[in-house]
């Protein structure tokens, strides 16, 4: 098994909505696509607690898949496509990290 770990800072004002707004937009956004590319085995997106420190990430991602080839086969997915490209708008940093379990 694959674990995808992301993490994005978001843009405190992009695509015409606020930092909160484009969070919790990504959240719906990358969690419905379990439902749209069976590759998935789990999927689940975190929002910074508005507590939390400034300087944490603004969302994490955690997601599971049975090989790099189907973390690759979801990243091909047009519909990952069309919400990657989404957060590629409104995203300022990322990190990544792909490991087995």
């Amino acid at each position: 098994m694959i674990k995808h770990i992301v993490f994005f800072g978001l843009a405190d004002n992009a695509e015409g909505k606020t930092k909160a707004e484009n969070a919790i937009y990504i959240k719906q956004e990358l969690e419905n696509l379990k439902n749209l590319i069976p590759e998935i085995k789990m999927i689940e997106v975190g929002i910074n607690h508005k507590d939390a420190l400034a300087t944490n990430w603004d969302i994490a991602l955690n997601s599971e898949f049975e090989t790099l080839d189907t973390l690759e086969t979801y990243q091909l997915h047009p519909e990952h496509k069309r919400v990657a490209a989404y957060i590629g708008k409104v995203r300022t940093t990322r990190a990544c990290v792909d490991y087995e379990f």
